[in-house]
């Protein structure tokens, strides 16, 4: 039998074909077009996902049998708004996870609803890029398309509507609307009240495993898979990495460098940090997560290697790196504003402690470094818990660079565990079709067994030391330069 998770990303949906036994069977990645508007802003259309999602699945599986699929998946970005009429058009482009353009409905929902009723509501306060802001926003300053919207939807749920004909989302992936009472499991009446909601506009929830429906019979026949492939929930795409890479049950850790970057601590229990520096979301196992959550990670890499550097060897970049723990140059990863933990769409992306003697291998040390410190700073909020991370799980585009592990392990003082298949949200959809399709009888029964680590990064006591000194005075900057940022 055969599983399919569809990871849609900010940049391409990456399609994965995985065996019930949880091999690998094939990956296909299509790319499609990020649009900026205007500076802050961040859209995309959703046309292009559905478009390139239809072409992937054909190429997937081009030369299997596709009688023996049973089940797709998904992992997706999440908080993206996408708002579809009566007769199921796109009203306007999505706007994304990543886009800062609401900071005024933030402050509304912060500062006037206030981050206690937020955080009793939905366990967690307001963030430029949730998706409740965004409907605030629309309603404000484009009252007619507000009007008209019949459905709104995240990003994966799109895809999984046009596979299913289901207005469907899951627990994890609704966690970070602001419209959901995370510990209950349900649409908040107040938030709809809030935001000029109606409950029929909102998708009917399901756990992450569970089947919404089967695929349509014309979009079974243009794919040359049989009706009765099953559709399954999926989750956000931090969730479905956290599936794929075992963070399930209590208190496992996954950090996941992608486009952005985030902290994901598994829990049985619902928790809320006092301060709500960190979201506290349903995870996708059927338990709940703390997750800190930083809008630029290896994007902050792909910047300054492609647009800065001008290169894309990355690897070759990284050669003359060899002082680790002793460089002056510090970065401030903040490229698209920052999410955990401080909450800031209008904070930006720094150097400073440059001198004559700074090189490009200082300058590309410290964009790796200003990352890691930035995971750090939700790490410590997690540690404020009472919540005793020895060791992660680690996952995406820059766990790819063994430096950047060897940093991220030395600036956290923990071990980071590398897994044999770094495919995060993919994999993950896939082992959530796979439970949904009855081939293990839990997430973390299908965790467990398929989960394979196959190399530790240990951290290095003098070089821990070093960087604790380093953190000690990052930690410093954001404070100091805050006020430059309005």
């Amino acid at each position: 039998m055969y599983y399919i998770g569809v990871d849609l990303g900010t940049s391409a949906v990456k399609l994965l074909l995985m065996s019930g036994d949880g091999k690998i069977e094939n990956i296909v990645s299509k790319e499609y077009p990020l649009s900026f508007p205007h500076p802050g802003w961040s859209e995309q259309k959703p046309e292009d996902w559905w478009e390139q999602s239809i072409k992937g699945l054909k190429e997937l599986t081009e030369g299997f049998d596709r009688s023996l699929i049973k089940g797709i998946s998904f992992g997706g970005q999440m908080h993206g708004l996408v708002v579809l009429d009566e007769d199921d058009n796109v009203i306007r482009p999505a706007i994304l996870w990543n886009d800062g353009r609401t900071g005024k409905e933030t402050d509304y929902l912060n500062n006037v609803i206030g981050k206690d009723k937020l955080s009793e509501y939905t366990a967690n306060i307001a963030f430029a890029g949730f998706t409740a802001p965004k409907l605030l926003w629309m309603k404000e300053n484009e009252p007619d398309k507000f009007a008209r919207i019949s459905k709104i939807m995240l990003p994966k749920d799109y895809i999984a509507y046009k596979l299913s004909g289901v207005h469907c989302t899951d627990v994890s992936d609704a966690s970070g609307m602001l419209l959901f009472d995370v510990k209950n499991k349900c649409w908040s009446r107040e938030m709809m009240d809030i935001c000029s909601v109606k409950e029929e506009q909102l998708a009917k929830i399901f756990e992450s495993y569970e089947v919404v429906g089967t695929l349509k019979e014309d979009v079974a026949k243009e794919l040359g898979f049989g009706t009765d492939v099953k559709i399954i929930a999926g989750a956000g795409d931090n969730a479905a990495a956290a599936i794929g890479t075992g963070t399930v049950g209590d208190g496992r850790c996954n950090i996941s460098l992608g486009t952005s970057g985030t902290i994901f601590i598994s829990s049985k229990n619902f928790c809320v940090d006092d301060k709500n520096a960190l979201h506290a979301f349903a995870h996708a196992d059927g338990n709940y997560h703390l997750m800190g959550c930083m809008l630029s990670a290896a994007s902050c890499n792909k910047w300054w290697m492609e647009d800065i550097v001008g290169t894309s060897d990355y690897s070759k970049e990284q050669e003359k790196i060899d002082k680790l723990g002793e460089n002056n140059v510090y970065y401030l990863p903040y490229l698209m504003g920052e999410r955990s933990p401080h909450n800031n769409p209008d904070a930006r992306a720094m150097f400073i402690g440059m001198s004559m003697d700074t090189t490009r291998a200082d300058m590309t040390q410290a964009v790796l470094e200003g990352v890691a410190f930035g995971i750090r700073d939700s790490f410590e909020v997690a540690r404020s818990q009472g919540i005793k991370i020895e060791s992660t799980k680690i996952c995406g585009g820059g766990a790819k660079s063994p430096l950047w592990k060897k940093i991220m392990a030395n600036v956290l003082g923990i071990n980071v565990e590398v897994i044999e298949s770094e495919e995060g949200p993919g994999y993950g959809g896939a082992i959530l079709a796979a439970v949904g399709c009855g081939e293990y009888a839990s997430v973390e029964e299908a965790a467990d067994k398929l989960v394979k680590v196959v190399d530790v990064i240990k951290p290095d006591k003098e070089l821990t030391a070093k960087y604790e000194e380093r953190y000690s005075y990052f930690k410093k900057l954001y404070p100091t330069v805050k006020v430059l940022f309005g």
